[in-house]
């Protein structure tokens, strides 16, 4: 399920907004201050970020201090606008992705959540971790480990090694993932790594066709957990919804 954030007091905003992020599978959390706001948005993550930035005082100052927070810097955000302050071009000044001009309509609010919808699932996908358990192997030295994972995503793998690796190790690792038949060989560097055996591995020179067959599993396993997301991945851009 996607999350959102929805920054506003307007009793029409939520009428609107609720039953139509609803209808995406979308859920929202609503915050109707803006200091609260950018306290949540530090400590949590979201998939899309929606803020009333002209009828809640604060609202553009927590669009514009969006972009330095570790946690919801690419999240897809929305800025509200009632065509009296913030136009189209300030809004996509301060960064954001998408624009809905007040009054709000289900129809033209869901054309613009249809749209963001591929923008949204393909930043969930780029930090997306899947928990796997499966068979894997590192060669280090011409010496050979054998491992299990705990999780993947597409930039690296967690393993239970029980086995310390070097601090600035680079093993080749090779592994299949369930479903396919292609057995995938890595470059990787050692992330992290703690005492009860659990290691990180960071992809590093992926091969296209590698990259390719673990994005497209990737993208299956996502689409088994978000209905509606399946076909749904595209690239970054911005969009105004009148």
């Amino acid at each position: 399920m996607l999350e959102s954030l929805l920054l506003s007091r307007d009793a029409e905003v939520f009428r609107v907004l609720r039953p139509t992020l609803e209808k995406f599978s979308i859920e929202v959390e609503i915050c109707q201050e803006a200091k609260k706001a950018s306290e949540i948005l530090i400590s949590e993550k979201f998939d899309a970020i929606i803020v009333d930035c002209d009828d809640l005082p604060g609202g553009v100052e927590v669009l514009e201090g969006l972009r330095t927070t570790s946690s919801n810097k690419n999240s897809v955000t929305f800025a509200i606008v009632n065509g009296k302050k913030t136009t189209t071009q300030e809004a996509f000044g301060m960064g954001v992705n998408f624009v809905l001009h007040k009054p709000l309509s289900v129809l033209n609010t869901s054309r613009c959540l249809n749209a963001a919808l591929n923008f949204m699932l393909r930043e969930r996908r780029r930090y997306f971790r899947h928990p796997i358990k499966m068979p894997a192997r590192l060669v280090l030295d011409g010496k050979e480990l054998q491992g299990t994972s705990t999780n993947i995503s597409e930039g690296g793998i967690a393993l239970l090694l029980h086995h310390a690796l070097p601090k600035n190790a680079t093993p080749q690792l090779q592994f299949t993932l369930p479903g396919t038949s292609v057995a995938l060989e890595l470059e990787t560097e050692v992330a992290w790594a703690d005492l009860k055996g659990y290691v990180g591995l960071r992809f590093l020179n992926v091969p296209p066709g590698s990259r390719e067959l673990l994005e497209r599993w990737l993208n299956d396993q996502m689409e088994q957990q978000i209905p509606g997301s399946k076909g749904k991945l595209a690239g970054p851009g911005s969009a105004a919804v009148q």
